[in-house]
C-alpha cells in the first residue's frame, strides 16, 4: 500500500455527538471492536456539540409525559415536513441513548431528591429536557464521549482538513485530507459524515467558526442527494453583542419564565412557541421599530446564577446583570434542518457513505427543529449507523426520507428534484493565491444574512445568488488548495444550494419565510432534493 494511503474499517468525519456516538459503539470492547479513525479539523473536543446549551429532550418517565406527546410536539414544530417514522425512532430510542450516555459518565443536573432535573423549552408541551450545568449540556455530552473514544479509537487525526470524498465504482471508499500541507488518502470500508452544520454561511450565527458546511459540500460534490437545505433555523435569543459566534441565551430561560420585550417594553409573542414563530415575530417587530435588537427580560427568574452558571458568567464578562437589566437579543443562524438524505439507519444515496447529526436530513426536524432535539438526534442516529454497519449494511433502504428518492410513488411527502450546476472542486484550485479569503468570506456572509435571513424575498435571494457567483469566479481564478480557501469553497457550495431551494419554495413554512407568501401552501408540502450535475 502506498505510504500516503491508510485503511480502516470505519472512518468518522467530525467529532460531535453523532460521530462519537457511532464511533464508541463501533470501536468499544462491548461493540464491534472495529478499527475506527476519527478525523477532525480542530481538536477532538472542539465541535458544535460542546456549544449546545439547552439540553437533551427525552421522555425518561413520569405519568404526565409520553413519547406520543414528544412525537406530537416534534411534528407540530416541523410544519408538515417531518418524516413520522423517523420521529417515532427518535422519541422511542432517545431515552435509552440518554441512559447509555449516563453510563459512560455524563453527569446531568439532578434535583435534591436525586431525580434528573427536567426543563421545559419552546414548543414542548411538558418539561422533558435534561441538562447539565444549567446551560452547559453540550460540553458535558462531548466530554463523556471524548473520554470514551480516546480509549478505543484506532487513530485520531486532529487539525486535519477533509477535502473531498473518495468515490470509486459508485461507492465511497474514504476521504482525501490535507494534513500540514500534505494530501493524504484515508480509506475505509465505511465512511460516516458527522461534520455538523453550516451556520458560518451567515454573518450572524451562534455556530463556531468551524461550522462551514464541509461535509454537506463534500457530499454535494460527490453527487449525493441532499434535501430541505432552505430551512436554516434562526435561534431567537442570541446575545446582541459584537462577539462572534454570538453567545446563545438558552431556550431554558424562556422555559423558566423569561419574557421577550420590544423597545417599548411590551411583550409581543408567546415565548414558548416554536423557534420559527418567535424569530419571525421578532423580525417583524424589529422592522416595525427600525431597531436591530429586542430584549429578554430575565429579572423575574429566581437564582439565575445557580440555575445557569455558564450564562451568568458570560453576561458578567460583558458587565450585564440579568437580575437587574434586560438582555439585548436578536435572531442568529443556528441549525440547518436539512442536509444529506438518509434512511432510518443513516445510509445515504452513495454506497459506503453514512451521515448522522446536523449534516444529515433524517426527517426528524422537517421545516423547523424542536428545541433540544438535535443532541438527541445525534445520539439516536449515530447509534443506528453503527448498528447497521455492525450488521453488514452498506446501502440505503427505502425508509424515512429516502422513500421520496427510492420509491417516490409510495412517499407520504412527495419530492421535487432540483438540478444544481457543478460546484467548484478544491482540487481544481490552482490559481496564484492572490485572494483575500477572509474578506470574501465576510462578503458572502453579509450577502446571505441580508438576502436569505429570517425573512426573504425573491429579489433579496437573487441578489445573494449574484454575490455567490461573483465570489466563486474570484475563487476559481485565484484560489489555491489551502484550508481557509477550501472552507470558502464549501460555504459557496452550501449557499448556492440553499438559495436555489429558497427561491423555488414559493411559500412560508417553518424556518423558510418569504415576504411575498405569508402562509404555508398545501401544494408545497413536499421536499426539495438537490442533486449536482456532473462537472
Amino acid at each position: 500500500m502506498p505510504a500516503e494511503q491508510k485503511h480502516f474499517d470505519v472512518l468518522v468525519l467530525g467529532s460531535g455527538v453523532a460521530g462519537l456516538s457511532a464511533a464508541v459503539r463501533l470501536a468499544g470492547p462491548t461493540g464491534g471492536g472495529l478499527s475506527v479513525c476519527i478525523v477532525t479539523k480542530g481538536e477532538l473536543s472542539q465541535s458544535a456539540t460542546s456549544w449546545a446549551q439547552g439540553g437533551v429532550a427525552a421522555v425518561l418517565g413520569g405519568d404526565e409525559d409520553s413519547t406520543d406527546l414528544h412525537l406530537a410536539d416534534t411534528l407540530a414544530a416541523g410544519a408538515g415536513l417531518c418524516d413520522v417514522d423517523a420521529v417515532r425512532v427518535l422519541v422511542d430510542e432517545g431515552p435509552l441513548c440518554v441512559q447509555e450516555l449516563i453510563a459512560l459518565g455524563a453527569e446531568f443536573d439532578r434535583e435534591t431528591s436525586g431525580h434528573l432535573s427536567l426543563a421545559r423549552e419552546g414548543g414542548h408541551s411538558k418539561a422533558r429536557v435534561v441538562h447539565a450545568g444549567g446551560a452547559a449540556t453540550g460540553y458535558e455530552v462531548e466530554r463523556a464521549l471524548v473520554d470514551a473514544i480516546r480509549a478505543s479509537a484506532s487513530a485520531i487525526y486532529e487539525h486535519v482538513f477533509a477535502l473531498d470524498l473518495l468515490v470509486e465504482k459508485n461507492s465511497c471508499v474514504g476521504v482525501r485530507v490535507l494534513d500540514q500541507g500534505e494530501v493524504l488518502e484515508l480509506r475505509a470500508d465505511h465512511t460516516i459524515l458527522a461534520t455538523g452544520g453550516a451556520g458560518q454561511v451567515f454573518a450572524v450565527t451562534t455556530n463556531p467558526s468551524e461550522a462551514t458546511g464541509d461535509g454537506l459540500a463534500m457530499a454535494m460534490r460527490a453527487k449525493v442527494a441532499v434535501a430541505d437545505v432552505e430551512f436554516m433555523q434562526f435561534h431567537p435569543t442570541a446575545l446582541h453583542h459584537p462577539a462572534m459566534p454570538r453567545p446563545l441565551l438558552s431556550e431554558a430561560l424562556r422555559g423558566h419564565g423569561a419574557i421577550l420585550r420590544d423597545q417599548k417594553g411590551e411583550q409581543f409573542v408567546d415565548e414558548l412557541a416554536p423557534r420559527d414563530v418567535v424569530s419571525r415575530a421578532m423580525a417583524a417587530r424589529m422592522a416595525e421599530e427600525g431597531s436591530d435588537h429586542l430584549w429578554l427580560d430575565a429579572t423575574g427568574l429566581e437564582q439565575f446564577s445557580r440555575r445557569f452558571p455558564t450564562l451568568a458568567a458570560s453576561l458578567k464578562a460583558i458587565e450585564l446583570d440579568p437580575a437587574v437589566s434586560w438582555i439585548p437579543i436578536a435572531p442568529a443562524a443556528h441549525h440547518l434542518a436539512g442536509g444529506v438524505m438518509t434512511d432510518l439507519d443513516g445510509a445515504t444515496s452513495l454506497e459506503g457513505l453514512s451521515a448522522a447529526g446536523e449534516v444529515a436530513c433524517s426527517g426528524v426536524h422537517g421545516a423547523n427543529r424542536l428545541a433540544s432535539n438535535s443532541l438527541l438526534e445525534g445520539m439516536v442516529f449515530g447509534a443506528r449507523v453503527a448498528d447497521r454497519i455492525l450488521h453488514g449494511g452498506n446501502h440505503a433502504e427505502p425508509t424515512g426520507v429516502m422513500v421520496s428518492l427510492l420509491q417516490p410513488e409510495e412517499a407520504e411527502i412527495p419530492a421535487t428534484i432540483l438540478r444544481l450546476p457543478a460546484s467548484t472542486r478544491p482540487d481544481t484550485l490552482q490559481g496564484d493565491g492572490q485572494l483575500d479569503v477572509a474578506a470574501l468570506r465576510e462578503r458572502l456572509q453579509r450577502a446571505m444574512t441580508h438576502g436569505a435571513g429570517v425573512v426573504r424575498t425573491e429579489t433579496s435571494l437573487r441578489q445573494a445568488q449574484a454575490t455567490v457567483e461573483q465570489i466563486d469566479a474570484e475563487l476559481r481564478a485565484h484560489g489555491r488548495t489551502e484550508a481557509a480557501t477550501v472552507e470558502l469553497c464549501n460555504l459557496l457550495t452550501v449557499a448556492r444550494g440553499l438559495l436555489m431551494a429558497a427561491i423555488s419554495r414559493t411559500e412560508s413554512r417553518g424556518n423558510h419565510a418569504r415576504a411575498e407568501y405569508l402562509s404555508a401552501d398545501p401544494t408545497w408540502r413536499r421536499r426539495q432534493i438537490l442533486e449536482e450535475d456532473e462537472a
